[in-house]
């Protein structure tokens, strides 16, 4: 009976090491696959994100064929809301462009929806234009207080950016001893430079960090802007500029000023413009439960146009895994 009962609890102590390495293996296993799952996903929205950016070019580049003013009514500015995207994969293989490789994409890619649009950043306040050959430019800094007056945002904030802006530069006469800092490459930067986040935050729908200075496109600027960017308007004349541009696209400063019945000096060539350079792109992918977003800064030269910043950032409402 003993050399029984030892049989049988031996049996039991087997079964229930097995029992417990089994369940190891299994999560190992499943914990192998999650991560699998989630690399396959990151590389798929990698390459899916990149094509968003490419496709962007392309109608950048499509529409500097015909050249003239940029505006609003143009395909670029068509914002892409969420949609399937193997609905624009079935597109494609149904136009005969697409292949078999293409349909067992639009299978895999079943659950991701696309959405994003291009942004003209020449609507905007270039934070380089606050400077000029190493020096404060005194025009586009008073647009910037106009603009900081209007936000609400506090002036010495802005005063310390100019300064710390000027000592980035190599060489820079007065500017304060010691280390000089990092030139940003994006508005998050800033902080670099004295900007707090929430100035940052309220400031993000109307400046831009572009690499060279730039002039405004009054045909995109939106009215804080606008207000901001050309002195002795009003708020009643700057809203007839909108009327105007929504009626037909200015095609020079001339017609701006005749529009709304001012003279043409109110508008300056070095700071205002009707066409732009610099394009920025947001693309978003969600991928089942998986979500990411880049932004992708675009400079246009006649019929070329190359990236020149990429940027992940976590889309609201949703964790980038």
């Amino acid at each position: 009976m003993r050399q029984r009962g030892a049989a049988i609890l031996t049996a039991l102590l087997l079964m229930a090491l097995v029992a417990t390495l089994s369940t190891a293996a299994l999560r190992q296993q499943a914990r192998a696959y999650d991560v699998a799952a989630a690399e396959r996903a990151r590389v798929q929205a990698a390459w899916v994100l990149q094509g968003a950016a490419d496709w962007a070019r392309l109608i950048l580049r499509e529409d500097g064929r015909s050249g003239g003013a940029d505006h609003l009514g143009e395909p670029w500015a068509i914002t892409l809301q969420e949609a399937q995207l193997s609905s624009f994969l079935r597109a494609s293989a149904a136009n005969g462009t697409g292949d078999d490789e293409g349909v067992t994409s639009s299978e895999a890619l079943h659950n991701a929806y696309l959405s994003g649009g291009i942004s003209d950043l020449q609507g905007r306040l270039n934070i380089n234009n606050l400077l000029l050959e190493r020096q404060v430019h005194e025009p586009s800094l008073r647009a910037f207080r106009r603009l900081f007056v209007a936000l609400q945002l506090p002036q010495a904030e802005l005063e310390l950016l100019a300064l710390n802006l000027r000592a980035t530069q190599p060489s820079a006469e007065g500017a304060p001893p010691g280390p000089k800092p990092l030139a940003p490459q994006s508005l998050e930067q800033l902080r670099w430079l004295g900007l707090s986040t929430l100035t940052i935050a309220r400031l993000q729908p109307y400046v831009a960090m572009l690499p060279e200075r730039s002039t405004l496109n009054i045909n995109t600027a939106p009215l804080p802007v606008l207000m901001a960017a050309i002195p002795g308007l009003d708020s009643n004349q700057i809203q007839e500029l909108l009327t105007a541009r929504a009626r037909s696209p200015l095609s020079n400063l001339a017609e701006a000023a005749q529009a709304i019945k001012v003279p043409e000096t109110t508008f300056s060539e070095a700071l205002h413009g009707v066409s732009s350079r610099f394009f920025e792109v947001r693309a978003r992918l969600r991928l089942g439960s998986f979500v990411t977003q880049e932004r992708t800064l675009l400079q246009r030269d006649g019929l070329v146009v190359k990236p020149l910043l990429r940027q992940r950032e976590a889309p609201q409402g949703a964790s980038v895994q």
